[in-house]
């Protein structure tokens, strides 16, 4: 493949599956810049290995599998858990948040993508892939590398995991009332 047509089609792709591609990382990192820098070690990966890509996958798949290698080795690397240590004790130090803050976010909005954040990574993951980037379960088994099955089985626990949440928060709300 020349340069000039390898240069075009990360161009398309970029384009084509940028967005998605960010928002699929933030899920995992959320932290936007962080995100950002992973979706873009993503395509020079891509670019890099157009040339090993079989079409034996669709592209995006493709795409997102470099993506959530990206996203799952940044997580197991010595610097996010250090990073995550320190931003732990930065948050209880400094847990205090004005009124001003709290009137500005869009509460159930908030609430519900923090349910989502709160699973384990396994269900998040699965739950993301098919609610929030609209992939079926075979292209989610696909990119994930698990069976059919088994994403069936963490999509119907994660389902279950946020209703006994958004349960729960119903109960405290009406307690509270």
């Amino acid at each position: 493949m020349e340069k000039a047509e390898k240069d075009r089609l990360l161009e398309e792709l970029m384009i084509a599956y940028g967005d998605e591609l960010l928002r699929l990382a933030f899920a995992y990192v959320r932290e936007k810049e962080l995100a950002k820098g992973l979706v873009q070690n993503t395509f020079v990966k891509c670019y890099e290995n157009l040339e090993a890509f079989r079409y034996e996958a669709q592209i995006r798949t493709w795409l997102y599998r470099i993506a959530i290698n990206e996203c799952k080795d940044y997580l197991k690397s010595w610097h996010y858990r250090k990073v995550q240590v320190k931003d732990i004790l930065l948050h209880y130090r400094f847990t205090t948040s004005s009124v001003e803050q709290k009137v500005m976010k869009n509460a159930n909005d908030q609430e519900l993508r923090e349910m989502v954040f709160s699973l384990p990574p396994k269900y998040r993951e699965v739950i993301s892939l098919y609610y929030f980037h609209s992939l079926k379960i075979g292209e989610i088994a696909e990119v994930t590398r698990l069976h059919v099955n088994t994403v069936k089985t963490r999509l119907r626990r994660a389902k279950q995991q946020l209703k006994s949440k958004l349960e729960e928060g119903e109960n405290d709300g009406q307690k509270k009332g």
